[in-house]
C-alpha cells in the first residue's frame, strides 16, 4: 500500500482528490494538511511514502516545503500537482529535487500512475514542460529570495514576512534588497514585476 500526504488549500479540490485516489486499491491518504507550514510535521508524523504538494499555499509554499522534506526526510517522496505550468515554477520544481510535476487538468488515471512511480523511485514531469524548464534562462535569486521576494508580492508587509519565517526585519529587507541589486530593479515593485515576467515566482 502507497501511504500519501496530501497538501492542498482549497477544501473541495483536496476532498475531490482524496476521494479520487481512495479509489485505488493500492493507494491510501494517510494525512491532509493546507498550509505549506503544515507539510514538514505531518510527514514527520505520518512517515507517507509520497507528498503530493500543491504549490501555491498559505504560509510557505510547496516548492519549499517539499525542499525540505527532501532534505529531512529523504524516503519521503515529492510529487507536485499544480495549475501552474510556467517554466519558471518548473525549474524551481527541479532545483528542489521534486520526484514529479503533475498540472491539475491531468486525466485521474495519470494522477494515480504518477504516484506509484514516484513510489519507486521514479521522475515523473511532462517531458514538454521539463523541455521549456531548461530553455528559460537562469534565475539568480536563491530559494529563499524567491519565497520572501513571493510573500512581499502577494501583498505581505516586512514584518508579515519575518514572523511567518521566524526571521527579523532586518533580515527580511536585506534579503528584498539583495533582490532589488540582482535583478537591477528600481524598487521591490519592479523587482517583482521583473521575476513575474520572468516566471520566476
Amino acid at each position: 500500500m502507497i501511504k500519501v500526504l496530501l497538501a492542498e488549500d482549497m477544501h473541495m479540490v483536496r476532498g475531490a482528490l482524496v476521494a479520487l485516489l481512495n479509489l485505488e486499491s493500492d493507494i491510501e491518504v494517510v494525512a491532509e494538511v493546507s498550509t505549506g507550514d503544515e507539510i514538514l510535521p505531518a510527514a514527520k508524523a505520518a512517515q507517507p511514502d509520497v507528498a503530493i504538494i500543491d504549490i501555491d499555499l498559505p504560509g510557505k509554499d510547496g516548492l519549499s516545503a517539499a525542499a525540505e522534506i527532501h532534505e529531512s526526510l529523504p524516503g519521503v517522496h515529492t510529487l507536485i500537482l499544480t495549475s501552474l505550468g510556467r517554466p519558471g515554477t518548473v525549474r524551481r520544481a527541479l532545483d528542489a529535487k521534486v520526484n514529479g510535476f503533475l498540472l491539475k487538468d491531468s486525466p485521474s488515471d495519470k494522477l494515480a500512475n504518477a504516484v506509484r512511480s514516484v513510489a519507486i523511485g521514479r521522475r515523473v514531469i511532462d517531458s514538454e514542460l521539463a523541455l521549456a524548464a531548461w530553455e528559460t534562462d537562469d534565475c539568480p535569486l536563491t530559494p529563499r529570495e524567491i519565497e520572501i521576494l513571493s510573500l512581499a508580492a502577494r501583498g505581505r508587509t516586512v514584518a508579515d514576512i519575518a514572523a511567518e519565517l521566524f526571521l527579523s526585519a532586518g533580515t527580511v529587507r536585506n534579503y528584498l534588497a539583495a533582490v532589488v541589486t540582482k535583478l537591477n530593479a528600481r524598487n521591490r515593485v519592479h523587482a517583482i514585476r521583473i521575476a513575474t515576467e520572468a516566471e520566476w515566482l
